[in-house]
């Protein structure tokens, strides 16, 4: 195989799309506040020995949509068949976490692998953290203006550089990516269509986790994360965890060398299984 960039024609959309590496595929979804970029890392970490598979899901990076229903786990799907994959290792981060669970959920025979990091789970109670709440009050109506810059100012704060910390506390080039690539998404101004649930809420149907699967997130994140976790560790036979210290929402990117290693140790034992 060779590298790949392009576009994917799916029903509504042209999703951009990028594939490196040979060997088993992983796809990796992005969080809500970047696009593929946000795995640059895990592609430089993992493609001597995988095919490594991310897209910009709709309404955000490079990809263009129509305003459409849609189904973001046929979009997995569709990534994949594009690429010839039967089955891959999915890992995917915050909104992307969710979107990786569904796909599992509704396509247990395409996913070899689960990756789930400082996600939610769909049909799951759980409370929200009030400074997400507050964050959330304050950007909704900056959509009407446009007002970008100051969205993603917001949403840094809370998801970067994580609820009450300063903006200090990270690498100052993670938080200068972040704020770009959540920028190149906002002003685009992409308006997909309604986004349609998979038929099995995956709070209540986990037997249909029938592959190994991991769960991590990072202690300082908002609460609803960090109790989404546990739920899941306490509830998914078998599952894999950690959990980083110090460490927010942005997990891959604050401690890359330490997640790509939980990451391949996963993937790694799932192959020499077969």
């Amino acid at each position: 195989m060779t590298d790949w960039k392009g576009f994917i024609e799916v029903p509504g959309a042209r999703l951009y799309a990028e594939a490196d590496g040979d060997g088993p595929p992983i796809v990796f979804i992005h969080a809500g506040v970047a696009h593929l970029r946000m795995w640059d890392e895990q592609v430089a970490a993992l493609r001597d020995a995988y095919r490594v598979i991310r897209f910009d899901t709709r309404g955000w990076g490079r990809s263009r949509v129509e305003e459409v229903p849609f189904s973001n786990a046929a979009d997995v799907v569709a990534v994949m068949d594009h690429f010839g994959v039967t089955a891959a290792h999915v890992a995917g981060l915050s909104r992307g976490a969710m979107i990786a669970l569904d796909t599992a959920v509704a396509y247990p025979e395409r996913v070899r692998s689960l990756t789930w990091v400082a996600g939610g789970v769909r049909g799951l109670d759980i409370a929200d953290d009030p400074r997400d709440v507050a964050v959330m009050a304050k950007v909704e109506p900056l959509y009407a203006t446009k007002d970008w810059a100051t969205i993603v100012e917001l949403e840094t704060e809370l998801w970067t550089d994580g609820p009450d910390q300063p903006k200090t506390r990270v690498d100052p080039d993670v938080r200068r990516r972040m704020v770009q690539w959540n920028l190149e998404s906002l002003s685009a101004d992409q308006n997909p269509g309604e986004a349609i649930p998979v038929e099995h809420e995956a709070a209540k149907a986990l037997d249909r986790l029938t592959m190994p699967v991991l769960a991590v997130w990072g202690t300082l994140d908002v609460t609803s994360t960090l109790r989404s976790g546990e739920w899941l560790v306490a509830n998914v036979p078998g599952i894999h965890s950690h959990v980083f210290e110090g460490v927010a929402h942005m997990v891959n990117l604050e401690r890359p060398a330490e997640f790509n290693r939980l990451l391949r140790d996963l993937v790694d034992g799932v192959e020499r299984a077969g």
